[in-house]
């Protein structure tokens, strides 16, 4: 590995550690929202028309039996429900429930401050740089990992 891939790699082992980090400063708040559940709630919102289990770990990429229990944890804790679906009867749709609307509001204050307090002396230049580096970066190492067709398509 040369040495500037041995960077990138140290780099994203800090990136990780410092997700982690905020990640055990919110659970130490304890919030609305187990930090573990909190992107599996993100996704539910954002297929706002409701989405069936099966297709939650489609787009996560996660093992059914994980996205199962974590549906069944956030629905105890009265962040999602179980809606009905239509057109067949054995299945059922997810929604974020108004308490996960407001659980999902005051996560994204609490990490916005976070983010703002971090970047304060960053330009809008220099924070728009990093937030498209990272995006590409993420749509790169999954085509690099066989996710998607071409490059082209996750773009």
């Amino acid at each position: 590995m040369d040495s500037t891939a041995g960077e990138l790699g140290l780099r994203l082992y800090d990136l990780v550690r410092t997700v982690r980090l905020l990640k055990q400063h919110r659970a130490d708040e304890g919030q609305a929202v187990a930090p573990g559940l909190l992107g599996m709630l993100m996704q539910i919102d954002k297929l706002s028309g409701g989405c069936q289990a099966r297709e939650l770990a489609q787009r996560t990429r996660l093992d059914p039996s994980t996205v199962s229990r974590s549906i069944a944890a956030l629905v105890a804790d009265g962040l999602v429900e179980r809606q009905p679906d239509p057109s067949d009867k054995r299945a059922s749709f997810l929604a974020v429930t108004p308490a996960g609307q407001a659980a999902l509001a005051e996560s994204f204050g609490w990490y916005g401050d976070v983010l703002r307090r971090a970047l304060a002396d960053w330009t809008p230049d220099e924070v728009d740089a990093l937030s498209g580096a990272l995006g590409r970066f993420a749509r790169d190492i999954e085509v690099a990992l066989g996710n998607h067709d071409n490059l082209e398509a996750a773009r």
